[in-house]
């Protein structure tokens, strides 16, 4: 059964076109590494909610926006792995370095697809 992981990271508005350029660049390495599939959301249409939205998960200032995406793999091993590889290679510790948003109020998951239809 496939796997998914997903992530929201709030992006300085102004560096929309650096977070792009990092994701493609990201995603090169990434599919080498066993994603399947990479989907990267840049937000449209968030809204505020009354307890709780995606703006407050990642703590968005009004500079920025929320990006929402995923990566697909075949399973969780397969997943499990490719998360090892990616945290042993250097291009990623490389990256990691000089991301256009701040990493620690990203939140992600692992999650197993209930539907996919």
């Amino acid at each position: 059964m496939k796997y998914v992981d997903g992530f929201v990271v709030a992006v300085p508005k102004a560096k929309k076109d650096a977070y792009v350029h990092h994701a493609r660049e990201a995603a090169k390495i990434f599919k080498e590494l066993g994603v399947a599939r990479m989907v990267e959301c840049w937000g449209d249409d968030v809204p505020d909610g009354k307890l709780t939205d995606f703006r407050r998960a990642v703590q968005a200032t009004e500079d920025e926006e929320v990006v929402f995406s995923w990566f697909e793999y075949p399973s969780k091993e397969v997943r499990d792995e490719c998360m090892r590889k990616m945290m042993e290679d250097p291009r990623m510790q490389q990256m990691s370095g000089n991301m256009p948003f701040d990493g620690k109020r990203m939140i992600f998951g692992g999650f197993e697809p209930l539907i996919d239809e």
